[in-house]
Protein backbone atom coordinates (compact mmCIF):
# COMPACT_ATOMS: atom_id res chain seq x y z
CA UNK A 1 0.00 0.00 0.00
CA UNK A 2 1.33 3.46 -0.79
CA UNK A 3 1.84 6.15 1.84
CA UNK A 4 -1.12 8.54 1.96
CA UNK A 5 -1.21 11.78 3.94
CA UNK A 6 -3.54 13.93 1.86
CA UNK A 7 -7.21 13.66 0.88
CA UNK A 8 -8.11 16.07 -1.91
CA UNK A 9 -11.71 17.07 -2.66
CA UNK A 10 -12.73 18.06 -6.19
CA UNK A 11 -16.06 19.09 -7.68
CA UNK A 12 -17.29 17.79 -11.02
CA UNK A 13 -18.11 21.34 -12.23
CA UNK A 14 -21.15 20.08 -14.10
CA UNK A 15 -24.48 21.82 -14.46
CA UNK A 16 -26.99 20.90 -11.77
CA UNK A 17 -29.55 19.95 -14.45
CA UNK A 18 -27.18 17.49 -16.13
CA UNK A 19 -26.65 13.85 -15.24
CA UNK A 20 -22.92 13.14 -15.06
CA UNK A 21 -22.08 9.49 -14.51
CA UNK A 22 -18.82 7.83 -13.54
CA UNK A 23 -18.65 6.63 -17.16
CA UNK A 24 -18.93 10.25 -18.38
CA UNK A 25 -16.18 11.31 -15.99
CA UNK A 26 -13.87 8.46 -17.08
CA UNK A 27 -14.54 9.21 -20.76
CA UNK A 28 -13.71 12.90 -20.22
CA UNK A 29 -10.43 11.97 -18.52
CA UNK A 30 -9.52 9.50 -21.29
CA UNK A 31 -10.10 12.30 -23.84
CA UNK A 32 -7.64 14.44 -21.85
CA UNK A 33 -4.99 11.73 -22.21
CA UNK A 34 -5.30 10.10 -18.78
CA UNK A 35 -5.13 6.30 -18.48
CA UNK A 36 -8.59 6.30 -16.86
CA UNK A 37 -10.40 8.40 -14.28
CA UNK A 38 -7.95 10.50 -12.31
CA UNK A 39 -9.93 10.30 -9.08
CA UNK A 40 -10.08 7.38 -6.68
CA UNK A 41 -13.73 8.01 -5.82
CA UNK A 42 -16.68 9.75 -7.43
CA UNK A 43 -19.86 10.60 -5.53
CA UNK A 44 -22.95 10.80 -7.73
CA UNK A 45 -25.85 13.23 -7.21
CA UNK A 46 -27.89 10.44 -5.62
CA UNK A 47 -25.14 9.90 -3.03
CA UNK A 48 -23.76 6.67 -4.51
CA UNK A 49 -20.01 6.39 -3.95
CA UNK A 50 -18.23 4.91 -6.96
CA UNK A 51 -14.66 3.60 -6.85
CA UNK A 52 -12.83 4.67 -10.02
CA UNK A 53 -9.19 3.95 -9.29
CA UNK A 54 -7.62 1.52 -6.80
CA UNK A 55 -6.09 3.21 -3.75
CA UNK A 56 -2.84 1.35 -4.51
CA UNK A 57 -2.44 3.46 -7.69
CA UNK A 58 -1.59 7.17 -7.51
CA UNK A 59 -4.31 9.41 -8.85
CA UNK A 60 -4.18 12.00 -11.61
CA UNK A 61 -6.03 14.84 -9.94
CA UNK A 62 -3.61 17.31 -8.29
CA UNK A 63 -0.28 17.84 -10.03
CA UNK A 64 2.67 17.36 -7.68
CA UNK A 65 0.53 15.74 -4.97
CA UNK A 66 -0.79 12.56 -6.60
CA UNK A 67 1.81 10.15 -5.20
CA UNK A 68 0.64 10.47 -1.60
CA UNK A 69 -3.02 11.48 -1.90
CA UNK A 70 -6.53 10.17 -2.42
CA UNK A 71 -8.66 12.10 -4.92
CA UNK A 72 -12.41 12.39 -4.43
CA UNK A 73 -14.72 14.09 -6.90
CA UNK A 74 -18.26 14.85 -5.82
CA UNK A 75 -21.19 15.89 -7.92
CA UNK A 76 -23.61 17.06 -5.26
CA UNK A 77 -24.03 14.95 -2.11
CA UNK A 78 -21.97 16.31 0.78
CA UNK A 79 -23.43 13.71 3.16
CA UNK A 80 -21.84 10.85 1.22
CA UNK A 81 -18.67 12.89 0.75
CA UNK A 82 -18.36 13.45 4.51
CA UNK A 83 -19.02 9.76 5.26
CA UNK A 84 -16.31 8.70 2.79
CA UNK A 85 -13.80 11.23 4.15
CA UNK A 86 -14.42 10.05 7.73
CA UNK A 87 -13.80 6.44 6.67
CA UNK A 88 -10.59 7.41 4.86
CA UNK A 89 -9.36 9.42 7.85
CA UNK A 90 -9.79 6.28 9.97
CA UNK A 91 -7.62 4.35 7.51
CA UNK A 92 -5.10 7.20 7.05
CA UNK A 93 -4.98 8.98 10.43
CA UNK A 94 -3.23 12.32 10.49
CA UNK A 95 -3.91 12.99 6.79
CA UNK A 96 -4.66 16.56 5.82
CA UNK A 97 -8.05 17.24 4.24
CA UNK A 98 -8.05 19.99 1.62
CA UNK A 99 -9.63 21.10 -1.61
CA UNK A 100 -7.84 21.14 -4.95
CA UNK A 101 -7.78 24.94 -4.75
CA UNK A 102 -5.77 24.72 -1.51
CA UNK A 103 -2.88 23.15 -3.41
CA UNK A 104 -2.39 26.24 -5.58
CA UNK A 105 1.03 27.92 -5.40
CA UNK A 106 1.64 30.57 -2.73
CA UNK A 107 2.39 33.31 -5.26
CA UNK A 108 3.17 36.06 -2.74
CA UNK A 109 5.19 33.77 -0.45
CA UNK A 110 3.31 34.65 2.75
CA UNK A 111 2.68 31.00 3.72
CA UNK A 112 -1.06 31.15 3.01
CA UNK A 113 -2.98 30.24 -0.15
CA UNK A 114 -5.43 33.11 -0.56
CA UNK A 115 -8.45 33.22 -2.92
CA UNK A 116 -6.68 35.46 -5.42
CA UNK A 117 -3.94 32.79 -5.72
CA UNK A 118 -6.30 29.87 -6.46
CA UNK A 119 -5.69 28.31 -9.86
CA UNK A 120 -9.30 27.16 -9.77
CA UNK A 121 -12.12 27.33 -7.20
CA UNK A 122 -12.46 23.56 -6.90
CA UNK A 123 -14.35 22.67 -4.84
CA UNK A 124 -16.57 25.71 -4.25
CA UNK A 125 -16.39 25.34 -0.45
CA UNK A 126 -13.70 25.00 2.22
CA UNK A 127 -13.05 21.24 2.17
CA UNK A 128 -11.55 21.21 5.68
CA UNK A 129 -14.84 22.62 7.05
CA UNK A 130 -16.53 19.38 5.99
CA UNK A 131 -15.36 17.92 9.30
CA UNK A 132 -17.12 20.73 11.22
CA UNK A 133 -20.55 19.73 9.92
CA UNK A 134 -23.02 17.77 12.07
CA UNK A 135 -22.10 14.11 12.59
CA UNK A 136 -23.04 11.55 10.00
CA UNK A 137 -25.52 8.90 11.16
CA UNK A 138 -23.22 6.19 12.66
CA UNK A 139 -25.37 3.48 11.06
CA UNK A 140 -24.45 4.88 7.64
CA UNK A 141 -20.77 4.11 8.16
Amino acid sequence: MRFINLIVIHCSATRCDRSYTEHDLTTDHLRRGFSGAGYHFYIRKNGDIKTLRPLERPGAHARGCNAHSVGICYDFQKHSLRALVLLLLKDYPGSRLCGHRDLSPDLNGNGEIEPEEWIKECPCFDAASLLDEPPVNPGYL
